[in-house]
C-alpha cells in the first residue's frame, strides 16, 4: 500500500521497512478503522479521550496509592516532552529506549515519546547488558529514559553515542527535575502520519534472537478498535490492572491504550506477581484483569478450594489470558472458585495483541475463541492451502495490523501470501472456533504418531501435585523422538515417577505419555512469562534441576 507523507525527521523507521512486497494485505473493513491521514496515537489516546469525558477522571494509579486524572496525566506527558524536545534535542523518527518498572511515570514517558513524534522501543526491566546492546544497534537507538533503580545494565550495555536520562532518582538533572522546568506549557502534539512507525516492539525470545517489530501509530488504535471494543468490551469506570510489563505489547495494550481509549483507569504496579495482585485486586476494588495462565493457576493456589473469602474479588468482571495457551482445566477451576469466565485470546508481537479469542456466553473452555471482528484467520498446510475444518494445520491471520520486521530476512518466513503465519498448529471447528495444538516446532513425532506437547501437558496439570508442566521432543535413535515432560511440584508436594506414569497411562493413549520425567524447582520463562521450550529441548542453557529429582527413566 502507498504509504502518506511521513512527519519524521531521522527518516531510519520508514527506510528500514520490509519491501512492500513482502508485507501482509492490511484490512480495514470495519467503520472504526477508517482512520485520518494525519494521526498522532498518544494524542488519540490522551487528548481526545479528554475532549470526550473531560480532565478529571482517573487515569493511572500506582501501587502506593497515587492517582493521576487524565488532565494531571496531560500536564506530565506535556513536561515530559518539551524536555525530550527541547533539553534533549530528539526529533520526530527518533528510537528513544524506555526502561523501567511498570509505573505511572513509565507509561507517561512512553506517551510523550510519541506525542513527540519519536519512536517508542520498549524494553523490560529485566534485559541485560548484551540484550540492551543488541536492540539499541539493531534500532540504531540514541536516547534513552531509563528507571534510575535499572540503570547498571544499560550503562554496561557501552552503546555508543547513547544519550542516557535517568528518571526516578536524586540526581539534578534528572528527567522529572527538568521536566519541573516546563511545568504549565501545553505540548501540542506533533501531527504524525498515520502510517508513521510508533513503536518497536521486541520479540520476547522464547526461541532465540529477537526481531524487532515495527507498529504504526494506527496499529496502536486498530487493536483498542478491534479486540478491546469488540471483545473485552470496557467501561468508562473500570479498573484495569495485570502482570505484563509495558515492555510486552500485552501489557503495553492492556494496561495503557485499552483503558485510555476507554476513559477507564489503570492500577500500573510496579511488582505483580500473583501474591501481589491478589491483594491489589481486592484494595484497588479492580474490575479487568491482564495476565498469563500461569498466573491464574497461582492465584488459584493462594484463594484455597472453593474459598474465595480471603480475597474480595466481588469488582472483578473481567479476566483476560495470553501468552501461551490457556488449558481447559485452569479456566474451570477458576470459573468453579471465582464464578468468573477467563477471555482465552491469542496475539503476537508482530500483531501487536489479541485476534481471536471470545468472551461471556461465546466462549467454549478448551479453544482460544473465534476471529475477533476486523480480523481474519485460517488453518493452512505447509504450502498455504487451506485445510478442512477439523484438520490441524498452521494458523494463518490477516487484519489491521501485520507483520514488519525491522530489516530482518525473516519476514519472508512470517508473511506468506499475504498472509502472517504465527508458527502456531491450530484445529478450526465447523462453528469457527480455533483449539491450540502446539507450536509448529513444538509437535513431537514419535514411532510415526504426531504428539502435541500441550495435549500431555493438560494431562499433567490434571495432577493434584503438579503446579506447572511442560513437554518437550528429544531425539531418539529408535523412535525419532520421544516425549519428555518436566513437572514442577505443588507448594509441599513430593512428585515419583512412579506415580506419574500411572496417572499419565490413564489419561492418554499408551504413545503420548512422557518416557522421561524431569522435576525441576520452576520452568525456564522469559521476563515476560512465556515458557522457554527451546532451552529444554537443549537449544539453550539447560534449567536447574530440582531437590526432589532430576531425569526419570527411560520406559522401554
Amino acid at each position: 500500500m502507498d504509504l502518506k507523507p511521513s512527519a519524521h525527521v531521522d527518516t531510519f523507521a520508514r527506510d528500514h521497512l520490509p519491501p512492500a512486497d513482502s508485507w501482509p494485505e492490511l484490512l480495514f473493513e470495519l467503520p472504526e478503522l477508517a482512520y485520518p491521514d494525519r494521526l498522532n496515537c498518544a494524542a488519540e489516546l490522551l487528548d481526545a479521550t479528554i475532549d470526550r469525558f473531560g480532565p478529571d477522571r482517573p487515569a493511572f494509579r500506582g501501587g502506593s496509592g497515587e492517582v493521576w486524572t487524565y488532565g494531571g496525566l496531560r500536564e506530565r506527558v506535556g513536561r515530559l516532552a518539551h524536555v525530550l524536545t527541547v533539553d534533549l534535542g530528539v526529533v520526530p523518527g527518533n528510537r528513544v529506549l524506555l526502561r523501567g518498572p511498570t509505573g505511572p511515570w513509565l507509561a507517561a514517558c512512553w506517551l510523550a515519546v510519541v506525542k513527540a513524534g519519536a519512536v517508542a522501543v520498549t524494553v523490560l526491566p529485566q534485559q541485560r547488558a548484551r540484550e540492551l546492546a543488541t536492540v539499541c544497534a539493531l534500532a540504531r537507538v540514541r536516547h534513552a529514559l531509563c528507571h534510575a533503580g535499572v540503570l547498571d545494565d544499560l550503562v554496561k550495555a557501552e552503546v555508543a553515542g547513547l544519550r542516557i536520562t535517568a528518571y526516578g532518582g536524586e540526581e539534578p538533572d534528572d528527567l522529572l527535575r527538568l521536566a519541573e522546568r516546563h511545568a504549565g506549557a501545553p505540548f501540542p502534539a506533533v501531527e504524525t502520519s498515520a502510517d508513521d512507525v510508533a513503536l518497536i516492539a521486541f520479540t520476547s525470545g522464547t526461541t532465540g534472537r529477537p526481531k524487532g517489530c515495527m507498529h504504526f501509530h494506527r496499529d496502536l488504535l486498530a487493536v483498542a478498535d478491534t479486540f478491546s471494543r469488540a471483545v473485552l468490551r470496557p467501561r468508562p469506570d473500570d479498573v484495569f490492572a495485570g502482570s505484563p510489563p509495558l515492555g510486552f505489547t500485552f501489557g503495553l495494550g492492556g494496561l495503557v491504550v485499552f483503558p485510555l481509549r476507554a476513559g477507564a483507569c489503570a492500577l500500573l504496579l510496579e511488582e505483580a506477581g500473583p501474591r501481589q495482585l491478589l491483594p491489589a485486586l481486592a484494595e484497588h476494588r479492580v474490575t479487568v484483569l491482564f495476565t498469563a495462565p500461569t498466573a491464574y493457576r497461582a492465584m488459584l493456589d493462594a484463594l484455597g478450594p472453593y474459598d474465595v473469602g480471603a480475597h474480595d474479588l466481588s469488582a472483578l468482571r473481567r479476566c483476560v489470558s495470553a501468552g501461551e495457551n490457556l488449558p481447559a482445566a485452569t479456566w474451570l477451576a477458576w470459573h468453579r472458585r471465582t464464578g468468573l469466565r477467563i477471555i482465552n485470546g491469542i496475539g503476537a508481537t508482530e500483531l501487536l495483541h489479541i485476534f481471536i479469542s471470545a468472551a461471556d456466553e461465546d466462549i467454549r473452555p478448551g479453544t482460544t475463541g473465534r476471529v475477533v471482528p476486523g480480523w481474519q484467520a485460517r488453518v493452512v498446510d505447509p504450502a498455504g492451502r487451506p485445510v478442512p475444518d477439523g484438520g490441524p494445520g498452521l494458523l494463518a491471520v490477516r487484519g489491521p495490523v501485520g507483520c514488519r520486521y525491522l530489516a530482518d530476512p525473516r519476514q519472508t518466513e512470517y508473511v506468506r501470501d499475504g498472509w502472517n503465519l504465527t508458527g502456531d498448529t491450530y484445529v478450526r471447528d465447523q462453528e469457527g472456533y480455533f483449539r491450540y495444538v502446539a507450536r509448529a516446532d513444538d509437535m513431537i513425532i514419535s514411532s510415526g504418531h504426531n504428539i502435541a506437547g500441550p495435549e500431555v501437558e493438560e494431562a499433567l496439570l490434571r495432577h493434584p501435585d503438579v503446579a506447572e508442566a511442560a513437554v518437550v521432543g528429544r531425539p531418539d535413535e529408535r523412535r525419532g523422538q520421544i516425549v519428555v515432560a518436566y513437572a514442577v511440584a505443588r507448594g509441599g508436594a513430593v512428585l515419583s515417577e512412579e506415580a506419574l506414569r500411572e496417572f499419565m497411562r490413564a489419561e492418554l493413549a499408551p504413545h503420548k505419555c512422557p518416557r522421561v520425567f524431569v522435576f525441576l524447582p520452576v520452568l525456564p520463562r522469559t521476563a515476560t512469562g512465556k515458557l522457554q521450550r527451546f532451552r529444554l529441548r537443549g537449544d539453550g542453557p539447560p534449567p536447574r534441576p530440582g531437590p526432589t529429582g532430576g531425569a526419570g527413566q527411560v520406559l522401554e
